[in-house]
């Protein structure tokens, strides 16, 4: 192999970890965007007291799969992946989206104690 071979092999390597590093900032953007969406939408969402369920009442008896998931991100971003993994296969799945949506409520609340105990 030739020195000039060499050096184009280097210019390759170089280019791509530019590329890499491209796409990680990338993905570190979306993440912070996601994060102040989340903050904002937490901010926003006061309950009035109107006598009518609040949405908040709503969704603690009828939890969807993206409450699940909000809930165990933030547990999984707070270094409890191993037991948000654990809760899933608790309730029957490899995955979240393999759980019966009727365990949503259980999972949220057995989520909802992580880390307190």
């Amino acid at each position: 192999m030739t020195n000039a071979n060499k050096f184009n092999l280097l210019l390759d390597v170089v280019k791509l970890m530019h590329s890499l590093a491209d796409g990680l900032e990338a993905v570190a953007y979306a993440f912070a965007d996601s994060q102040e969406l989340f903050v904002e939408a937490k901010e926003v969402s006061r309950p009035v007291e109107t006598g009518q369920p609040t949405p908040k009442a709503i969704a603690e008896k009828m939890p969807t799969l993206e409450d699940v998931r909000a809930v165990l991100a933030v547990k999984s971003q707070n270094g409890m992946t191993s037991e948000v993994k654990g809760l899933i296969t608790k309730y029957g799945g490899s995955k979240l989206s393999d759980v019966d949506p009727k365990h949503y409520a259980d999972i949220i609340k057995d989520a909802e104690v992580l880390g307190n105990g």
